[in-house]
């Protein structure tokens, strides 16, 4: 143990930095990807259990994880934990937590950077699941590794920072110092759609603060939980801290939220299931004692704004690539172009041609764009809002969708009116609405338009207009010049206003404090 906290504290004092995105052009990652497919291949079709203590538990009733792209291909199965199995698993977590808590917080970000090696090392078999579970491309796939690494990187250095002496003004006759202890037992609830990162991201920053947890993953991707868990259990991650449950959130979901011993809930998905988990968490259970917190991220209905001083081909290029990244399917998403008359007709002609250009098919191949939407729930709403969107505005490219898997063409509707529902509700999916602003004052309303506050981009070469946007804009992550998707990890902590949640600021200096609670201690002399 002295090693791993020796190691842990001298890796701590090297700068952060963020993990390089592979260059698949090159014929050895190429075929290093290739091979992880192929690996993953011979992998699907097997039956995960739960993992509560570290023990393996086995269910007779089990779910299946489906490839979107050939819903016949199953990933794998997966056990569907009770009601009770969830409560146990609480239960696993907090015998865990009392010794957990006493670890040192260099040794346990030991474990963390143990993590990110065997992470860099498995990067490829990680991205392979990622292309066949929930239907990313090699680009994204890679993507969110690397953000996943970078988060276990940039939170093992935040926690020996915040183990280590806390500035205080000091006052003669005393010795004053501030130290941060962990909450308790947490809740982790990741999303499918970045279920290397986000699902990482959570999960770590829980466990390194002191934490124990019950990590619930989306059911549309449990596989690639599943996949971490293997690896902490390799590092020698002790048994407890991280309870694997898999399961309807109907089920299980309710049941963690609303045990009397959870001390947190980490969230990142809709925003009626958000509202929901901060409803139940407020409510306070027979026997709690304490206010439970909640760590929300929810959703977004992002607006890239153009107006007529902006390079438009650079501003038609973020517009598609906010839009259309992963099928749409990002809570920071661009699924709002909003553009000043002037120019609207030029960016939008400029938007359609690149659109037309993006290949659509089987993200098994290096060349694929876009792949399926992650299931036939989300098939259904978003062909169901084109139709809407259909009679809210001008069709103009897209729309269709075909099989055997989820695939949705990416669709462009323009002359959208701001308050229509397609400019308004979260959809989720390739669909963008276009809409003409009279000025870059009406484009700055109406992007601020919606409940939501989560990221946003301007194009302009104006200083006047990029100094007004950065006070009136009202997002979380706002971009200048640049699409509105891609935060990275320490350099745009990321996180929304209004129904977009807490604004939790992931990947920044902040966000561990989430996760602990600051305790003032005071000795006189």
């Amino acid at each position: 143990m002295a090693k791993m906290i020796e190691r842990a504290s001298e890796r701590a004092r090297i700068p952060f930095k963020n993990a390089a995105f592979t260059d698949f052009s090159k014929a050895e990652n190429r075929q290093a990807q290739l091979e992880a497919l192929e690996q993953v291949k011979s992998e699907l079709g097997q039956t995960h259990p739960l993992v509560i203590g570290g023990k393996k538990i086995n269910s007779e009733k089990t779910f299946a994880s489906l490839n979107p792209s050939n819903p016949e291909q199953v990933i794998g199965y997966f056990a569907s934990a009770t009601a009770e199995q969830a409560n146990e698993a609480v239960k696993a977590a907090e015998e865990a937590f009392t010794s957990w808590k006493r670890v040192p917080a260099e040794e346990r970000a030991g474990y963390i950077f143990a993590a990110a090696d065997l992470l860099s090392q498995k990067r490829f078999y990680f991205n392979a699941w990622m292309i066949y579970e929930v239907g990313k491309s090699w680009a994204e796939a890679d993507g969110d590794t690397a953000e996943a690494i970078d988060f276990l990187e940039f939170y093992g250095r935040e926690m020996v920072r915040l183990g280590s002496d806390q500035p205080l003004t000091q006052v003669e006759g005393e010795e004053n110092k501030l130290v941060y202890i962990p909450l308790g037992v947490g809740a982790v609830i990741p999303p499918w759609n970045f279920p290397g990162a986000i699902m990482v991201g959570m999960t770590a920053a829980s466990i390194v603060t002191g934490n124990a947890v019950v990590l619930k993953p989306a059911s549309t991707s449990p596989m690639i939980a599943w996949q971490f868990m293997r690896m902490l259990e390799e590092v020698g991650l002790p048994a407890g801290v991280v309870n694997f449950v898999t399961g309807s959130g109907g089920t299980i979901g309710d049941a963690l939220i609303e045990h009397p011993r959870m001390r947190f809930i980490a969230f990142t998905g809709s925003r009626e299931v958000g509202l929901r988990i901060h409803e139940l968490a407020a409510k306070p259970q027979k026997g709690q004692v304490w206010i439970k917190r909640t760590v929300l991220e929810m959703g977004g209905k992002d607006a890239v704004v153009v107006d007529e001083t902006a390079d438009l081909d650079s501003a038609a290029t973020g517009i598609v690539a906010s839009a259309f990244g992963f099928q749409g399917q990002k809570c920071s998403a661009g699924s709002r172009a909003i553009i000043v008359e002037k120019v609207y007709d030029e960016v939008l002609q400029k938007v359609i041609e690149k659109t037309k250009k993006l290949s659509l098919g089987d993200v098994t191949q290096p060349e694929t764009y876009m792949g399926p939407v992650v299931d036939q729930n989300a098939y259904n709403k978003i062909n169901e809002y084109i139709e809407v969107g259909k009679g809210e505005g001008r069709l103009l490219t897209g729309g269709g969708h075909h099989g055997p898997g989820y695939f949705i063409e990416p669709t462009v509707i323009a002359d959208v009116a701001p308050r229509a529902r397609i400019a308004q509700e979260e959809i989720f999916g390739p669909v963008l609405a276009v809409i003409k602003a009279k000025d870059f004052d009406d484009a700055l309303a109406i992007a601020n338009s919606t409940e939501y506050g989560l990221t946003g981009a301007l194009y302009s070469r104006d200083a006047a207009r990029i100094e007004q946007a950065e006070e009136e804009f009202h997002v979380g992550n706002l971009y200048f010049n640049r699409k509105c998707t891609g935060a990275l990890v320490g350099v745009q902590p990321f996180g929304g206003f209004n129904m977009s949640g807490t604004d939790s600021k992931a990947g920044g200096h902040d966000y561990l404090l989430l996760f602990t609670q600051a305790k003032s201690i005071a000795t006189k002399k």
